[in-house]
């Protein structure tokens, strides 16, 4: 479980700012946050992560529920 915040596109495609997700990884949160806000899985392949304010593309990572990730689409065309 973790704090998640979506920004920009994710934030248009949940219709929230900030959820609760259960997950124990990072990719768990991910699939469980695409499970409770479909239009999420439009966008959520050309997103990038930080967790804890630290970039990652691990989604192996362990998380916990005092854990905070960004949901970050991509911006102005980058990558």
């Amino acid at each position: 479980m973790a704090i998640v915040n979506f920004y920009a596109a994710s934030r248009a495609a949940t219709g929230v700012e900030r959820a609760v997700i259960v997950g124990a990884t990072l990719g768990d949160v991910i699939d469980s946050a695409i499970a409770q806000f479909p239009e999420l899985g439009r966008i959520i392949q050309r997103c990038s992560y930080l967790v804890n304010e630290v970039a990652t593309v691990e989604t192996t990572l362990i998380v916990s529920a005092e854990d905070t990730i960004d949901v970050l689409p991509q911006f102005a065309g980058g990558a």
